[in-house]
């Protein structure tokens, strides 16, 4: 019986490094924005992006059903749905599909537009394409779009993101806006970095509030 018990603690062992492994390694393989850390207070930043090229979809419905409504259309995109067929190297493996590939990046970001359901979800495109050089979607739902460079007031955690967690911590971050009387525009910005078999304790989740008139010197 111990034999048996030590042979199942140990495959749960393996299984748990096997997990950890991929999920860092993914992780590492995937670009993200680039950022400079203005401000730092616990988990809340503020922090300054530089300009970026995003692929944007809009989509209707609850906040999980329309990401992954979203994600489907924006993968669909970087793929291999897009124009010119031609390859291009890649920064993290994706499957192999017709035409060009894009390098996955990460986070994936959701905002609502509105109160009644609609939301925007956005892929970051990697760094070194101009809105000429990137491939064009033959999906006419998707829209690029060039963001200049921002500041945000950005909260990250780890767990499930959940509507009572993201609740939670979009308090967090409204209540620290007041302490220090600053202001914000817009919709808060959630944004998820790892993929679905990522361990909860081991998963980035952030949300970014965008710094009225930005003060970027």
């Amino acid at each position: 019986m111990k034999i048996k018990k030590s042979y199942i603690l140990y495959g749960i062992l393996t299984l748990f490094l096997v997990l950890l492994a991929m999920s860092g390694t993914i992780m590492s393989q995937v670009n993200e924005p680039k950022f400079k850390v203005i401000e730092s207070h616990g988990n809340i930043e503020i922090r300054e992006y530089e300009p970026l090229l995003v692929a944007e979809v809009r989509v209707e419905g609850e906040r999980k059903e329309a990401i992954s409504k979203g994600f489907r259309i924006l993968a669909d995109y970087i793929f291999g749905n897009n124009a010119p067929s031609q390859k291009i190297s890649m920064t993290a493996p994706v499957m192999q599909q017709p035409g060009e590939k894009i390098a996955m990046t990460a986070p994936v970001i959701q905002q609502a537009t509105d109160h009644s359901g609609h939301w925007k979800v956005s892929f970051v495109m990697p760094a070194g394409y101009t809105l000429e050089t990137l491939p064009l979607p033959n999906n006419s739902q998707i829209e690029i779009l060039s963001i200049p460079a921002k500041r945000y007031l950005v909260i990250r955690f780890s767990g499930l993101a959940g509507e009572e967690s993201l609740k939670k911590h979009l308090e967090e971050l409204v209540k620290y806006t007041k302490q220090v009387n600053l202001k914000t525009v817009g919709e808060p910005i959630f944004a998820f970095y790892n993929p679905p078999w990522t361990l909860p304790f081991l998963r980035r989740n952030e949300i970014m509030l965008e710094i009225r008139n930005n003060l970027l010197n």
